[in-house]
């Protein structure tokens, strides 16, 4: 069901953030080392925690890419939104610690030493995870993968951490303002706090089998009714798991017409379905249109 292109875009994604987080790491722990700055030690926390998320989430993202199996009929698409929680569990985690870790340095402020060590690094940071995040956007784009767009939400929040780490050593370094430093670290974690929110979010609509947007409800409904032998369907239901979308629906069709002529009808609406979601498995039931209304869970949608 999930075509190879996409499969590959989505490995090639997850191993890019997992290189990215380690280069960052080691760059990140030399500038703390130099610096000293709670608010540098944050964002090489973060970059930890990226590249344990990253590597959870590659591992998630293989195992829900292969093909359904016999104890998996609907395929393992949903580790990708598990892996989503994984993620969000991991930065809320990084968040309470930068919490604590800012906490005590605004009893003891100290001020930070080696700036524009840290600064290069910081923007160094910022240079790599803006490539990283476009790359991700091109495939998430192509894919709509959950946890590559997971992955890519909290890579863009590590860009806005950057920054405010460089303004808190700037702040700190130059003008001697030692609180900047720990009242950022803060700030910062706020921010993670609200981004693990986000993924969270994310990760439960699909979970919990939400419906397609509406413009991709509308763009199936309008489909069914561009076919003259319709009279009428009912009973939409779609959802996403992984790459993967599921639709099911109910065709309402001439009473009198022979099964054969039925299923003919049904087989061309479902390939023009499929040649708009093209990653989609559509299961259509043939209704007489006179069927009573009290038959159908939903009611008619043309």
């Amino acid at each position: 069901m999930t075509s190879n292109h996409n499969a590959n875009l989505i490995k090639k994604a997850t191993l890019a953030s997992v290189s990215v987080a380690c280069f960052l790491i080691a760059i990140k722990l030399v500038a703390f080392l130099l610096t000293n700055s709670i608010a540098l030690l944050a964002t090489l926390i973060d970059s930890l925690l990226d590249a344990a998320a990253s590597i959870i989430n590659m591992i998630a993202v293989r195992h829900a890419l292969s093909p359904a199996d016999h104890e998996h009929r609907f395929g393992h698409g949903k580790a990708e939104a598990l892996a989503g929680l994984g993620q969000a569990a991991f930065i809320s985690g990084s968040a309470i610690f930068l919490i604590f870790e800012a906490g005590g340095r605004l009893y003891n402020p100290e001020v930070v030493s080696h700036s524009q060590a840290g600064i290069i690094v910081m923007l160094v940071s910022i240079l790599m995870t803006v490539g990283l995040v476009q790359y991700q956007r091109r495939v998430v784009k192509e894919t709509s993968s959950v946890a590559v767009s997971a992955d890519s939400l909290h890579y863009l929040s590590d860009v806005l951490v950057n920054l405010f780490v460089i303004l808190a050593l700037v702040l700190n370094a130059q003008f001697g303002w030692v609180y900047a430093d720990p009242i950022f670290g803060l700030g910062v974690a706020c921010f993670v706090i609200y981004s693990a929110w986000q993924i969270v979010q994310q990760s439960l609509e699909h979970l919990m089998d939400k419906e397609l947007p509406d413009e991709d409800r509308q763009r199936i409904i309008h489909i069914v009714a561009s076919n003259p032998e319709v009279r009428n369907l009912h009973d939409l239901r779609t959802r996403r798991s992984g790459q993967n979308i599921f639709i099911q629906l109910h065709l309402e069709l001439e009473g009198s017409l022979p099964l054969k002529e039925a299923h003919r009808i049904a087989d061309e609406v479902q390939n023009q379905i499929q040649e708009a979601f093209p990653n989609s498995e559509i299961l259509i039931h043939e209704d007489p249109d006179d069927i009573p209304e009290d038959r159908k869970e939903t009611p008619s949608l043309l």
